[in-house]
């Protein structure tokens, strides 16, 4: 769920602008580097950024009157880390406001934070801990992609919360209103996320792109 333009109260537009800038800085760095030593991965890059674009741009009409949507970010935060999905987050949001009144401008921080933040974060330590854990390979990515897309719901419905608390039941009341309203549609999407990053992955696997970063099937 992407936050709408001016939904937020201007200090919570601004607080989250400036708790994303230095992740962004730090993933402007990770790409940097990262492209420096492997200049063949451009191509691969893109093509997380235009897979993260899409999903998160399909939007469905929800049961409350919102929507909700895939996020598309655990493919990137897999193959690239969670710095660099903070970088492609913020591009993708940036457009989709512009192009197609999809989340804003002054609600941009907010909405980085909770897609290309704190979503490809859970989703870079679940995948450390499956592949720690021996666990089979598909299963840790769909659990990647599924948890990083229910998480990133999560926080943006606590973003909400901290802005507008329920009046008797304060942030943790309003947090579950919140997350209700996207309950019902944004978990079979959640799935559905899931088994597409395993699909698109396995037809990755093999590629020497792939095997440059270390990503074995």
């Amino acid at each position: 769920m992407h936050i709408m333009e001016g939904y937020l109260p201007l200090g919570s537009a601004v607080a989250w602008s400036a708790l994303s800038a230095p992740f962004l800085w730090l993933g402007f760095r990770r790409i940097d580097r990262l492209l420096k030593e492997k200049p063949s991965l451009k191509l691969l890059l893109g093509a997380v950024a235009g897979f993260t674009f899409v999903l998160s741009a399909l939007k469905l009409p929800s049961v409350t009157g919102s929507c909700s949507h895939p996020t598309g970010t655990g493919l990137g935060t897999i193959l690239f880390g969670p710095g660099a999905m903070t970088v492609i987050g913020a591009i993708v949001l940036f457009f989709q406001a512009l192009l197609l009144a999809h989340g804003g401008l002054t609600t941009l921080g907010a909405n980085l934070f909770s897609m290309g933040i704190a979503g490809p974060w859970l989703s870079f330590w679940i995948y450390r801990l499956g592949k720690r854990l021996a666990l089979p390979l598909s299963l840790v990515v769909f659990l990647t992609a599924v948890l990083g897309d229910l998480f990133t719901y999560f926080f943006s419905s606590l973003q909400l919360a901290i802005a507008y608390p329920d009046p008797q039941g304060g942030i943790s009341g309003s947090l579950w209103k919140f997350l209700l309203v996207f309950a019902l549609t944004q978990v079979p999407l959640a799935l559905t996320e899931g088994f597409l990053t395993v699909l698109v992955l396995n037809l990755l696997s093999g590629q020497p792109e792939l095997e440059e970063l270390g990503f074995v099937k």
